[in-house]
Order: structure tokens, then C-alpha cells, then sequence
């Protein structure tokens, strides 16, 4: 993929791990500025980092900063992102036109996938992906990361979507777009603080070399989309159904009564939800994201082996 020089850097460690082929796996920066509370999701990036570290893989985490993608963020730079007042969030749509007026943002998942495969990265982690939204029938309002994963070849490590939207709209889209979602030690398409949401994935893998020799096989077919790997949230931290339920319900009529729309829907969903939950929604994100992480480090490697 060409890109202009000047709006892509790529960090040193990462450039080093490409060059030898070795297991880099990009990360977001959403989850930074608007996904956790500030110093939260600074210290959870960098809990994510260390965990690819430890899977045996480079961790990459893109963002924007002063008109250029910089793949692979310093410690002092994911600092001044997360620091940075009304930061944006950059998707396909917006992306270029903060570049172009050399400002700064964090990447959506998106955003990200686009980073990642112009850096040549083949794998990435975050918490869930977007997807198709109750109420689209109406509202026609579906995730950009769909669009993403239509066309750029990168493997998503995920828990899934996110509940709070419509996941067999969602499924139902992926299949559509010749994507495919691919259980890693699940039968089921996971449904983010909760594990299971009865419905049924394109194939379960137990073992990270075999799920990296379906995802190499499938990139092979040149049908040029991403692959979902579906993660579940560990076990023990998964939120309990009712109490999801419930915190659920109270955020979707938040959303009606007060007319939110487009990208504001997600933040304010969750916002109600970790508040409905007394902190046990993010307690759970949080374990996802780690958990993702460390998952996406081991099919790296496996992917770079291969």
C-alpha cells in the first residue's frame, strides 16, 4: 500500500521487528482517550504493550500526533495523546483531514486496521469490535470497523462486539462481507463482558498454529478482507447476566430519551453502563483487553513462524 512518507513513522522497534519478520501486533489508542478513564487507560495501553511483550511479540500503538500516523507510540507520546483536551477520534472518514490540518487523534479500530496494514502489520488487538447498531433499520447507523474489515487484510483479536449492539445483524454483516470469524477455544460468537451470545462461529481453534494457518490460508484466497478472532473474556471475569441486563436496558433508554446519535452513541452507552454496574463493566473490560492482548502477541508469532 503507498502512503506519502511524511504521514507514516514507524517506531524503531517496530521497524526492526518487520525488517525480521518477527511478531508485531498493532494496538488502538481509543481505549486511551475515550474508552477508560484518564489515568486508567494509560496505564491499561501499557499493561496491553507488556503483555504482547511477554507473548513474545512487538507491541505497535498508532495514534496521530502532529499530522502524522506514528506507529508504535513512545511512553511520552501515548502520554501527551491521552493528556491532550477533546482529543478526536480518527475513523476512515476523519482521518485524513486531521492529518492534512497536522493535528492529533486516537485511532478507532478502523483507523488502526488502516495503520496497521500500512506499517505491514498483520495482527491487532483491542476490546470489541464496532458493528451494526440496534435500531438500524431506521437509523442505518453500522460501525466503519465493518467496512475496515471488508477491505483491509488484518487479523482483529477481539471479544467479539459489543453487546450493546445488534450482534446477529452484526454476524449476519460479517458473513456478508466475506469475512470470516474465527473462535479461538469458543463455539460461540462472544458478546464482550459476556462470553457467549448463542451465535454460532465460522470455525473453532484451540491451538494458536492452527488458527494461524486458517487466517495465512484465508489471506492466501486474495479475498482481501480481515479475519475476526473471537476471544471471550476470561471466565472469571465475566459480568453476571442479570446485572448486565439490567445496566443494558437503563443505557439504551439513556440513549432515546436524550436523542444521541452517530459516534456519540457508543461513549454514552457505556458511560451508563460501567455507572449501572458500580465499575464491574470496566473491571471486565479491562481483563478483555489484556487477555486480547495476550492472545494476539502468541498468533503473531505463530503467524511470523509460518
Amino acid at each position: 500500500m503507498l502512503v506519502r512518507p511524511e504521514r507514516l513513522a514507524v517506531a524503531d522497534e517496530v521497524a526492526r521487528a518487520l525488517a525480521a519478520h518477527r511478531g508485531v501486533v498493532a494496538l488502538e489508542t481509543t481505549v486511551v482517550t475515550h474508552g477508560l478513564p484518564h489515568p486508567q487507560g494509560l496505564e491499561v495501553a501499557t499493561s496491553m504493550e507488556a503483555r504482547v511483550h511477554a507473548a513474545g511479540a512487538t507491541p505497535a500503538t498508532i495514534g496521530v500526533l502532529d499530522g502524522r500516523v506514528r506507529v508504535g507510540l513512545t511512553r511520552e507520546e501515548l502520554s501527551r495523546l491521552a493528556a491532550s483536551p477533546k482529543i478526536e477520534k480518527l475513523n476512515l472518514s476523519n482521518l485524513a483531514a486531521r492529518l492534512a490540518a497536522g493535528g492529533a487523534g486516537s485511532t478507532t479500530v478502523a483507523a488502526t486496521m488502516l495503520a496497521a496494514h500500512m506499517a505491514g502489520i498483520a495482527v491487532f488487538a483491542t476490546g470489541g469490535i464496532g458493528g451494526v447498531h440496534r435500531g438500524a433499520e431506521q437509523t442505518d447507523d453500522v460501525s466503519a470497523d465493518l467496512t475496515a474489515l471488508s477491505r483491509i487484510p488484518v487479523a482483529v483479536v477481539c471479544a467479539g462486539a459489543k453487546s450493546i449492539l445488534d450482534l446477529p445483524r452484526t454476524v449476519e454483516r460479517l458473513e456478508t462481507l466475506g469475512v470470516p470469524i474465527y473462535g479461538y477455544r469458543c463455539d460461540e460468537f462472544p458478546a464482550f463482558w459476556r462470553r457467549s451470545s448463542g451465535l454460532k462461529l465460522d470455525q473453532r481453534f484451540d491451538e494458536l498454529p492452527a488458527l494461524a494457518s486458517a487466517v495465512r490460508e484465508h489471506w492466501a484466497l486474495g479475498t482481501g478482507t480481515g479475519v475476526v478472532v473471537a476471544n471471550p473474556v476470561p471466565e472469571a471475569d465475566e459480568m453476571d447476566e442479570r446485572a448486565y441486563d439490567r445496566a443494558l436496558v437503563r443505557a439504551l433508554e439513556r440513549v432515546e430519551k436524550q436523542h444521541i446519535r452517530g459516534r456519540a452513541v457508543t461513549p454514552a452507552l457505556l458511560e451508563t453502563i460501567h455507572e449501572a454496574t458500580g465499575g464491574r463493566a470496566t473491571t471486565s473490560n479491562i481483563a478483555l483487553l489484556e487477555h486480547n492482548a495476550t492472545v494476539a502477541g502468541g498468533l503473531a508469532v505463530a503467524l511470523a513462524a509460518g
